[in-house]
């Protein structure tokens, strides 16, 4: 992405495109995280396991060589059963170790997002494999922020190593002239001390990477104002299609009332501005029934229609007002002009006969 597009996209970006980056796989994540749940796991592994299984461990291994001959090798198979029998033992030892590492790491991966499979992320992409792209990712922003991550880590290690060491080195000294049954003991509580400062000194970077993640993550979905406004338009639909397609509603409803004016029983008119179409059968309903409303030119329109084919229009001004603000189409008049379009039916009937 060019200079130029960064700077146009100064607007946050929608909960839609969020939406849509999440279903993609697109997820903050922070690397260091399971980085640091594996150190904690190393942390829990020297702490509670490693003592007694390396001791075990190392008694079951020490008969190699305390009773070479207490193992018989005299065909193949024996060598097989020998070489199962040491796996077993060994990885025994490791699975444990295994499985910590493993579930510290998921657990770290889980808290920060929940799983999902996205095929979308696991597709070939050539930027993935392309110099270029690879050398943008290098010499970028996230490059040099993942270097600095590195430098950071590598002079914690280094610092806390030296002056573990230091406070250590008597300690040390003393147990090159000591029983050397005491060293394997020694160093496990020095890996503790190490690790445990080690994780320590890297919580500060590990909150620090947490949050830059996160921010990385909005900055890379910002959106430009003109992208804003077409996801809109694309979610609350065109408005220069939305009118078309109220335009073309509107006909549809005009021709469909027009069509009905012929069964009209009359038509209340008030002389060129309201047109309103009743239909009154009492076998069909038991009040008057609008089958058309309009004014202006649909009422012009309606009365036409009705002297073509000959259906009463009755002149009421009062009336039509009244009737065009209160009725719809479709739908029987309110009980409030029972009355007032009694009188106009009662009219026409008599007249007609």
């Amino acid at each position: 992405m060019s200079d130029e597009d960064k700077e146009s996209k100064t607007e946050a970006a929608t909960d839609n495109k969020i939406r849509d980056a999440i279903e993609k796989g697109n997820i903050p994540f922070s690397k260091e995280a399971p980085i640091f749940a594996s150190i904690v796991g190393m942390l829990i592994v020297l702490a509670f396991q490693i003592r007694n299984s390396a001791k075990s461990l190392a008694e079951k291994l020490a008969l190699f060589i305390d009773h070479p001959k207490g193992f018989s090798l005299n065909n193949g198979t024996d060598a097989i059963v020998l070489l199962q029998a040491l796996a077993l033992e060994i990885g025994s030892f490791i699975l444990p170790i295994v499985v910590v590492l493993c579930v510290c790491g998921l657990v770290a991966s889980i808290l920060q997002n929940i799983p999902s499979v996205v095929s979308e992320r696991i597709a070939p992409r050539w930027s993935r494999i392309s110099p270029l792209s690879g050398w943008g990712r290098i010499f970028g922003l996230q490059g040099q922020v993942e270097f600095l991550k590195s430098v950071f880590k590598f002079l914690t290690i280094t610092l806390v190593s030296l002056l573990l060491l230091k406070s250590e080195h008597y300690k040390v000294v003393n147990a090159m002239f000591s029983d050397p049954s005491l060293i394997p003991e020694l160093l496990l509580t020095m890996a503790i001390r190490l690790i445990s400062a080690v994780s320590i000194a890297t919580i500060v970077l590990v909150a620090a990477d947490l949050v830059w993640a996160r921010l990385r993550w909005q900055r890379d979905l910002r959106m430009s104002r003109q992208e804003v406004k077409d996801e809109f338009k694309q979610m609350e639909g065109d408005p220069l299609v939305k009118a078309r397609l109220r335009s073309l509603a509107q006909d549809r409803s005009r021709k469909r009332m027009l069509a009905a004016v012929p069964r009209a029983t009359v038509v209340i008119a008030n002389p060129t501005h309201y047109a309103i179409a009743l239909l009154y059968d009492r076998q069909e309903t038991s009040a008057p029934l609008v089958l058309a409303k309009g004014k202006d030119l649909i009422a012009l329109k309606i009365r036409e229609t009705a002297e073509k084919h000959g259906v009463p229009v009755v002149e009421d001004k009062a009336l039509a007002r009244s009737l065009y603000d209160s009725v719809e189409v479709d739908r029987m008049i309110p009980p409030d002009f029972y009355r007032a379009v009694a009188q106009v039916l009662f009219f026409i009937f008599t007249r007609s006969k």
